[in-house]
This record gives structure tokens, C-alpha cells and sequence, in this order.
């Protein structure tokens, strides 16, 4: 067993801007989300794992904002190493595979982004688990932990093998609608993207951030028939390169839609 110690999960722990998403399971209410609906076949062996949806902010509401969302509200996410043999340059949440040491999921969420981004865990306030999703390419079925940075502390890159970057991304990119839209893949995936801070989010960690936003309380209605190839996508947003100058990747938006 752990000898970490961490404190229990306890939604009412949360404040009133992150009720939303504590009390109601992520949804998809325009049926562009499969990763909401990944469970692991009958018979599947699926190695355990837990990430941790860490949200910052201001305990306070703001009166004035859609869903009182503070200004400084945040989500912790890492950018995993261009060099890693799953997932290279992918933006994830911390975590990682369970140990058969730690002392559930939320042991795992938590010692995986201390391993990861050198918070103090004893900050972080968990508040509820979400119903496990399956990663088919790595066999993870992962348990998302939902929590609220109580007390705040500087975070980074620990080890440049495993991440490029760690950012807290600000919720208020995360739901605007010019952020927001779809991305498909030649082998046939297509879901939910964000783009922010140079980065472009997509697969299974859009997946959980647009099923939590839509149950939020904070959402603002996006363009989910934007559709755009994900490859021409990637090599735009990692180049930085204007999007008139990706005429591929603007006609085939337009023929999707």
C-alpha cells in the first residue's frame, strides 16, 4: 500500500464555478465525442492508469461570467516528449500507469503528475473520479480524476524525456468558440481539438475537456461542423505556419462541410 497520503475525494470541496462538472458525468450532447464512449471489449486485458484533471482558479465566482468561470481559471496539462515511443508530442494530462504500490487511481493521478510536473500533491483537493475510458493503442484503461488546485504551486518540466512542456491552460481559451473544432484522421478517428497555447489538443485529452465543458456550465457554442485534417492540423499549429498558407488543409475544411 501507499504511504503517500492525499486528502478523500470530496466534491463539495469544490467551489461553486467547478460544481458543473463534479455533479454531472462529461457528455456529448453533438455526437462528436467517441472517446466518451470507449470501454474495453469483454475479455481485453487493460492495464489500470489514472491521470489527473487538475483545475486552478479563484474559489470565488465571477457574477459577471458565463458559469461565474473566475478569469484565472486553469487546467494543468503537459506535452509529452517528441522522442516518446506512445504518444510523442501528444498534449495529455498528467498521469500515467498504476503501481502496484499506490493506493488506488487517485494515488496514481497523484503521484504521476508530482513525478511529472513537481506539484505538491498536498495542494491538490480531489473531488471526484470519472468513469474509466479505454486507449486502444496502449491498452490503458484510465480512470480521469477530477480535482481542484487548492493551493497552487510552481510546476515544470521534470524530466525532459517524458515532457516537453507543462502549462496551465487558461479555461477561457479552452472555450472559445475560434479555439474549438473538429480534427479527422486517414485511419478514420475523428473528435473534438482545441487549439491553445501553440498547442493543439485532440484525441482522448479533448475528449474528457469536451465532455467536461459541455456539462460545465461554462460553454459557449462552437462550430462542431468544422472539420479539419488532423495531420495538416499538427504540422501548422507545431510551425507555426498561417492557415491561408495551408491551402490543403482549408479546402478540405471546406469539402467537409
Amino acid at each position: 500500500m501507499s504511504f503517500r497520503s492525499h486528502p478523500p475525494l470530496n466534491p463539495a470541496a469544490a467551489p461553486e464555478w467547478l460544481r458543473g462538472v463534479t455533479h454531472t458525468p462529461p457528455a456529448d450532447p453533438n455526437r462528436v465525442n467517441p472517446v466518451l464512449n470507449r470501454r474495453a471489449p469483454d475479455g481485453t486485458s487493460v492495464r489500470p492508469a489514472a491521470v489527473l484533471v487538475l483545475f486552478g482558479g479563484s474559489a470565488e465566482s465571477d457574477p459577471l461570467a458565463v458559469g461565474g468561470l473566475p478569469a484565472d481559471a486553469d487546467v494543468l496539462l503537459t506535452q509529452r516528449a517528441s522522442t516518446m515511443r506512445l504518444h510523442s508530442g501528444q498534449v495529455a494530462f498528467p498521469g500515467g500507469a498504476a503501481d502496484p504500490e499506490d493506493d488506488g487511481p487517485v494515488d496514481t493521478a497523484l503521484r504521476e503528475a508530482e513525478e511529472e510536473t513537481g506539484l505538491v500533491r498536498s495542494g491538490v483537493q480531489p473531488l471526484v473520479t470519472l468513469p474509466q475510458l479505454f486507449i486502444p493503442p496502449s491498452g490503458f484503461d484510465v480512470t480521469p480524476v477530477l480535482a481542484y488546485w487548492r493551493d497552487p504551486s510552481p510546476v515544470g518540466v521534470v524530466d525532459a524525456a517524458e515532457a516537453e512542456r507543462v502549462v496551465r491552460v487558461p479555461v477561457r481559451d479552452l472555450i472559445d468558440p475560434d479555439n474549438r473544432f473538429q480534427v479527422r484522421h486517414r485511419a478514420g478517428y475523428q473528435g473534438p481539438a482545441f487549439e491553445v497555447d501553440g498547442m493543439l489538443v485532440w484525441g482522448f485529452t479533448a475528449g474528457v475537456l469536451a465532455g467536461l465543458l459541455a456539462v460545465s456550465g461554462w460553454e459557449i457554442e462552437w462550430d462542431h461542423h468544422d472539420v479539419r485534417d488532423l495531420d495538416v492540423t499538427l504540422t501548422r499549429v507545431a510551425t507555426g505556419m498561417d492557415e491561408n498558407e495551408s491551402n490543403f488543409g482549408h479546402q478540405a475544411r471546406k469539402g467537409d462541410r
